[in-house]
Formats: C-alpha cells, sequence, structure tokens
C-alpha cells in the first residue's frame, strides 16, 4: 500500500522546489533547475507511482507569470483528474516577506495583507524554502494565481 503524502510546489524561481510531506511533515525535498514545464510531468509520473497524493498545495505568487501559470494548470489539471484537493499561499509566506523579483528593478512587496510593487537599486536575491510542517490553515482554498501585473516574465 503506498504512503498517504502531500506536496507542497514551489515554482517561483529556479531551482523549483517540491516538498514531500507525511502527517504533515516534511520527509522527502525535491529540487530541480530545470523548466517546469518540462520537470513537473516527469517529477509527478514518478510521485503517482510511488505515492497516494491526498492534498496538492503551491505557491500561487507574485513572480514568474509563466511559472505561476505552469503551476496553476498543471496542479488544477492534476487536481480535476485525480480529485485531488488543491491549496494555494502566496509567496511571501515561503521566503519569510523578503522581496520577489518582478522585472528591470521592480520587486513585489507584501506590506500587511497588500501586496504591490517597489523599485530597488540592486534587487535583492529572492530564497524560497519549504517549511518543515505543513499548517493546512495557512492555505487557502482559492488557488487562484496572484498574477499582480499583466502578462510580464
Amino acid at each position: 500500500m503506498p504512503k498517504k503524502i502531500d506536496i507542497l510546489l514551489i515554482t517561483l524561481t529556479s531551482p523549483i522546489l517540491i516538498g514531500i510531506y507525511e502527517d504533515q511533515k516534511l520527509i522527502e525535498t525535491i529540487e530541480s533547475e530545470g523548466k517546469s514545464s518540462d520537470v513537473l510531468p516527469l517529477i509527478f509520473e514518478d510521485l503517482l507511482k510511488k505515492y497516494e497524493i491526498q492534498n496538492l498545495f503551491y505557491a500561487n505568487g507574485p513572480g514568474s507569470f509563466m511559472a505561476i501559470k505552469v503551476a496553476y494548470v498543471f496542479l488544477k489539471s492534476l487536481s480535476v483528474l485525480k480529485k485531488i484537493p488543491l491549496y494555494a499561499r502566496d509567496a511571501f509566506y515561503f521566503n519569510e516577506n523578503q522581496p520577489i523579483k518582478a522585472i528591470g528593478k521592480l520587486c513585489f512587496v507584501k506590506i500587511a495583507s497588500e501586496i504591490t510593487t517597489q523599485k530597488f537599486e540592486t534587487v535583492p536575491q529572492t530564497l524560497f524554502s519549504l517549511p518543515n510542517e505543513l499548517d493546512y490553515n495557512e492555505f487557502s482554498t482559492n488557488a487562484t494565481p496572484l498574477y499582480k501585473i499583466g502578462a510580464v516574465g
């Protein structure tokens, strides 16, 4: 009988981070430098053979428009086809509320609960990390992407 797990995906920067959680605790991390559209089908093909996926979670933005779009379409399709619930959380939850690169010298920032853009002389490097434990209360069933600024990638 395969292990029952949850999966958390952060695809906003390279490397892509995928967390495998059992009983809400991180048991495995997968990192990939590849493009989401190339690596997600391959990674999930293996995961679906190895585990029984109970829930899907992802960082729904802000960040790269294309990365958000690919992750959402892929996970939403998987969610519908396999009847797996999909949950989302803004990316600031995974980087200690640090600025997230938008375009040029613009970065997304979150002040209180408002996400906006700010110009920086030096664009800070954005580092995301997977939480050691999944707190379901921190995620929303509204998994719609947070694009924030048009079709900018």
